[in-house]
């Protein structure tokens, strides 16, 4: 069981309301990834449903039970922090061993938990080493080791890959998607960076000043934004937004166009642009293109063929059907 709701929750530090009232649902095994910009709110929310911060009013209810005034280690729950926390005297199968330990495990249950654990995240021949002796990757396993042997309702995770480079992120995203697979538990995912939540999650919680923007799988935000807000941060790189002439022509304050959603030609479309900096990434090339009147350059995508260079002609038209219009208030247009 893994099923989390939030009804009300509400937290607040002196006068400054940090979480409005908010209500949200997390299904058993989903995996759930909070985003938005930093200040947002999303890890105070994480630790709200750990216990690491008091609600200041709401409640929090784990698998239909009422969680609001448990303490972290009552609630079920096992979370994966950024700087690991591991103790660097332990050895690995020590580190992966103390929260059984400190519950008074039998020695013989915490053997067959670490030994199932560190098979199921490549560990097994590392258990006798020490965290100094071990690759950033290999020390965020085992932070998640130690979270697995005490198998949780639900797995927390704050920002548990920003210490990591480029290639090992997408390497520990692999694995902690693939972990989800066989463990088929709830994972609650609190990152700023909306490309890991969009590759690894269930639904997307999107949040901004601690209000939640819109819930959904990474494709419904994608494809239908709420408001200018998420239509702007959901996607790499983000949706070109435009205000003016050209988005009174469609009855809208704002319009909005994906990079992919361009129809590029070098001989005739609707803008006529100059090409600034591109960006060539093998199979595709991002081109941002200045145009006259618009407010800000416009990121094209093409195919990585495609033989155009700064100061180019280019002419752009953007297809119809995948123009997104925002209204004064920034919402959604349908």
């Amino acid at each position: 069981m893994g099923r989390i709701q939030l009804k009300q929750v509400k937290k607040s530090f002196g006068d400054v309301t940090v979480i409005p009232p908010l209500d949200l649902e997390i299904n058993d095994g989903e995996f759930v990834v909070f985003v938005g910009p930093s200040g947002c709110g999303k890890s105070t929310l994480l630790r709200l449903i750990a216990g690491l911060e008091d609600t200041t009013s709401g409640t929090i209810e784990i698998d239909g039970k009422d969680a609001t005034g448990l303490p972290p280690a009552k609630r079920g729950l096992a979370m994966v922090f950024q700087s690991y926390a591991l103790y660097p005297h332990m050895s690995v199968r020590k580190n992966i061993a103390f929260p059984m330990k400190m519950a008074g495990m039998p020695k013989e249950e915490q053997d067959k938990r670490i030994a199932a654990a560190a098979k199921a995240l490549n560990l097994t021949d590392y258990l006798d080493r020490r965290p100094g002796q071990l690759s950033g990757g290999q020390r965020q396993r085992v932070a998640i080791g130690r979270a697995i042997v005490r198998e949780p309702s639900a797995f927390l995770f704050d920002e548990p890959l920003s210490n990591l480079d480029a290639a090992l992120r997408v390497g520990m995203r692999m694995e902690i998607s693939e972990l989800h697979k066989k463990l088929d538990t709830t994972m609650i995912y609190v990152t700023h960076d909306q490309v890991e939540a969009m590759t690894m999650a269930d639904k997307i919680v999107v949040l901004q000043a601690g209000v939640i923007e819109q819930v959904g799988s990474p494709l419904e935000l994608y494809r239908n934004p709420r408001n200018k807000f998420v239509a702007g941060f959901i996607g790499s790189p983000k949706m070109n937004l435009m205000e003016g002439a050209e988005a009174a022509k469609h009855n809208a304050t704002t319009i909005g166009v994906r990079p992919e959603h361009f129809e590029v030609s070098t001989q005739s479309g609707e803008w006529k642009g100059t090409v600034g900096v591109s960006e060539h990434l093998g199979s595709d090339t991002f081109f941002h293109v200045n145009i006259d009147g618009f407010a800000e350059p416009l990121t094209v995508r093409a195919g990585g063929e495609v033989d155009l260079h700064y100061g180019d002609t280019i002419y752009l038209t953007p297809q119809s059907e995948q123009i997104h219009r925002f209204d004064a208030q920034g919402l959604r247009i349908q």
